[in-house]
């Protein structure tokens, strides 16, 4: 479970992280080598759910609930807006969700 949520949140750090260099580049007028890095950044995204051992499907349900979380995160770390009680309790539920798809017994 450890290995498999490390690798949700490495996954997530890359869709986030690679998307934001877009970001910047389009939006805010930066180098276009961010750009560059950022889609280096999103192949690393696609790949790291490869290594998780469930289905399709179910990695990639799970997979939202801590995009969920991490986005929340990086908000409030990188753009400095603090998550207020209804993101908090959202990324909590997300989180719970996250919990049940992926490792609840079957």
């Amino acid at each position: 479970m450890i290995q498999s949520l490390l690798l949700f949140v490495l996954a997530g750090l890359c869709e986030i992280g690679g998307g934001y260099l877009f970001w910047l580049w389009l939006r805010e007028g930066k180098s276009f080598w961010l750009a560059i890095l950022g889609v280096i950044v999103l192949s690393l995204y696609g790949v790291l759910p490869t290594l998780q051992t469930a289905n399709f499907g179910r990695v990639y349900a799970a997979y939202g609930g801590i995009f969920i979380v991490l986005s929340i995160v990086w908000g409030w770390l990188v753009d400095r807006v603090v998550p207020d009680k209804f993101d908090l309790i959202g990324g909590l539920i997300a989180f719970l969700g996250v919990l049940i798809v992926m490792y609840a017994p079957r």
